[in-house]
């Protein structure tokens, strides 16, 4: 089946965050982590079809839920779950903040790798916890982990939480199973939980594969939490659903308890019935998409080795938020994100905005129609010259 992912949609006019909080109608944006395609088919006609129903009363998710993200995960990535690990919430932000909320206490540490998705430093914040940055090694356009910084930081004894972005944003690395396997090692020797974020898992790229933190071994499983939701991958963040999985019971009952503490289990009629068909009916959609992403992903490299020699572009192993060093500039990287908000109508993000270790980086979205894609990075272009 073809998909039209060249197909420009307005959206200004619809409430969107990405769109409608632009200073101004020229404004293009390309920063928040938010395709403008539409999602699957099937998941269209299935909300479609529960919208005619009429009634959108107080929802349980159903048997036919829980089969979809099992089979969905097995399928995928070859990580066998089972019912009774999965707590639904709504999203992988609320399921952040309880998860830190329910394993640590006020004052304690929580580890990150930086630079890293902001919204870690928020769920840290917000909960009265002490953010701890384990900065990545950035050399010859390649991040890697700094393993004997990030042991020296979980061997302190207020260090109880590790929240680990695999796939990582905002740089698009891929964890291998070896890395992976150093992290879990760490955590398991100095008493530290792994919470691993895998919203960005279906987004792996051919030459790559995702391992879910917790298939590793027994270990890593029963001292491990894993986020999950089809939100990136099916363009569904505003049907607010996500999953928490973990085969430790005493996890899971103090999540609950935090879930329920603040009302982010319940989940809507939209939300079950969009994973359901994501899950059960999307992989076709999703393939094509992941193709338009990589050829979209090459033009903007292709672009910026013709046009802007003087930035690199990383690799892209993973996501649709494409990590660019701007270090040459020699100027902060939010002042040359406002200065081509400003001047350029183009709005990307500074990489100060996920932590200290994003200066001299900007993140650019690159999930759009290639019209629009072109368009804004020949701003980004004039901006420079």
């Amino acid at each position: 089946m073809d998909y039209n992912f060249d197909e420009v949609i307005p959206r200004r006019g619809s409430n969107s965050v990405k769109w409608d909080l632009a200073p101004n109608d020229e404004v293009l944006p390309m920063w928040v982590a938010d395709m403008d395609f539409k999602t699957a088919p099937c998941v269209i006609e299935a909300l479609q079809k529960r919208v005619g129903h009429g009634i959108f009363g107080y929802t349980d998710a159903p048997q036919a839920y829980y089969d979809a993200i099992i089979n969905w995960w097995s399928r995928r990535h070859n990580f066998t779950i089972k019912k009774g690990w999965i707590i639904s919430s709504t999203g992988v932000i609320a399921a952040l903040s309880a998860t830190i909320k329910a394993l640590t206490e006020t004052g304690d540490q929580v580890l990150v790798l930086s630079p890293v998705y902001n919204h870690f430093f928020d769920a840290v914040e917000n909960t009265g916890r002490e953010m701890v940055c384990s900065n990545l090694i950035y050399q010859d356009n390649y991040y890697t982990i700094d393993f004997n910084d990030f042991e020296q930081k979980a061997a302190q004894p207020k260090a109880k939480l590790l929240l680990l972005c695999n796939p990582h944003n905002p740089i698009g690395r891929v964890w291998t199973q070896q890395e992976l396997t150093r992290i879990g090692e760490i955590c398991l020797k100095h008493n530290v939980v792994v919470v691993s974020d895998e919203i960005h898992s279906d987004l792996v790229y051919d030459d790559f594969t995702h391992v879910p933190f917790a298939s590793i071994n027994e270990d890593f499983l029963n001292y491990s939490v894993t986020l999950g939701a089809p939100s990136k991958t099916f363009n569904l963040a505003g049907l607010q659903v996500g999953n928490i999985i973990s085969a430790n019971a005493a996890y899971r009952k103090k999540i609950n308890e935090k879930l329920n503490e603040h009302e982010t289990w319940i989940i809507s009629p939209f939300a079950v019935e969009a994973l359901i068909a994501a899950y059960n009916n999307g992989e076709g959609w999703l393939e094509a998409l992941k193709k338009y992403l990589w050829d979209n992903y090459v033009y903007l490299k292709d672009f910026f080795a013709a046009q802007l020699p003087q930035f690199k572009v990383l690799p892209l192993q993973a996501t649709y938020l494409v990590w660019v060093d701007i270090s040459t500039v020699g100027e902060q990287s939010q002042k040359v994100a406002d200065n081509l908000l400003k001047n350029q109508k183009l709005w990307v993000n500074s990489g100060t905005m996920y932590g200290e270790a994003g200066e001299g980086f900007l993140r650019i979205n690159i999930a759009c129609p290639r019209a629009l894609l072109a368009e804004g990075l020949n701003r980004f272009k004039v901006g420079f010259v």
